[in-house]
């Protein structure tokens, strides 16, 4: 598999580094990290879609304005998935595929540009987004961004475990490399997708975690600002730690087997771009 990772959304909450713990002017720099898989006989695989086309064009349609000023998000067509499907020579037709961590609202928006993927998330998560009753989870799951959706395949948690969480094997239709990796606490049904590649497991861990510092080292750390947000998106905060130092504990004892990376953090963005290069 070759693994393209691509920034499919960019939000620039004021706090500067007080959020990505880098930025010296007022606003902070933070991205969707979303992965393009090129399989052999499976297609392309997209891991997760950042916002979408129609997210671009008629953002106060589709999304919250809740979330619009606090993540001051910015709109640029040039971040689509599909946008950057096509620079890279393929068709939007080639994605067969799209494995969601969750439904998110800055997840799951490009969804319907591609009508005819089969769209893989655990049960759990769909239930939560069309149940939701809260204040909150009304304006992180946006319905106009999936309702469309006409190849859904969900899951249950189950299967082998993969090293010390539980893992989802058996995707339908996708190679045995890709896994989903339940993860919950953010969302109800949040998941990790681990990648089996020939440098090892690549996990995109989602949400699970916020800020590079949250593993890979002895002293984890997290800025205020991502603490905060952390905090205010959590459904489930005892399972969001305890998910959070599984990945820790991974990161420091299979750091040679194993390389972990979240969906917001720039400077991991940066590092896993140059490493497939």
């Amino acid at each position: 598999m070759r693994v393209h990772h691509l920034n499919c959304g960019c939000m620039c909450p004021v706090g500067g580094k007080l959020f990505d713990g880098f930025s010296q002017g007022l606003t902070a720099s933070l991205v969707c990290h979303c992965l393009l898989v090129e399989t052999d006989a499976h297609g392309l695989v997209l891991v997760d879609t950042g916002f979408g086309t129609c997210d671009v064009l008629d953002p106060r349609k589709r999304l919250s304005s809740f979330f619009i000023a606090f993540n001051n998000i910015q709109f640029e067509r040039r971040h689509t998935a599909i946008e950057q499907v096509r620079q890279l020579g393929f068709s939007p037709e080639d994605v067969r595929h799209i494995v969601l961590t969750h439904l998110d609202f800055d997840h799951a928006g490009g969804l319907e540009d591609f009508p005819e993927a089969q769209v893989h998330v655990l049960q759990r998560e769909i239930d939560a987004a069309r149940s939701t009753r809260s204040f909150l989870g009304h304006r992180r799951y946006r319905p106009k961004q999936w309702d469309a959706v006409r190849h859904w395949q969900f899951y249950e948690p189950g299967g082998d475990r993969w090293f010390d969480f539980q893992a989802v094997k058996g995707l339908r239709g996708l190679p045995p490399e890709i896994l989903l990796i339940p993860l919950t606490g953010h969302t109800h049904g949040h998941a990790g997708v681990a990648l089996q590649t020939d440098d090892g497991w690549l996990l995109h861990a989602g949400d699970a975690y916020f800020y590079r510092e949250e593993v890979g080292q002895n002293e984890r750390h997290c800025t205020p600002g991502l603490r905060f947000y952390q905090r205010l998106m959590e459904v489930d905060r005892t399972a969001r730690l305890a998910n959070q130092h599984r990945l820790w504990t991974l990161s420091m004892e299979r750091k040679d087997e194993v390389t972990l990376f979240c969906s917001h953090d720039a400077k991991e963005l940066e590092r896993m771009q140059a490493r497939a290069r």
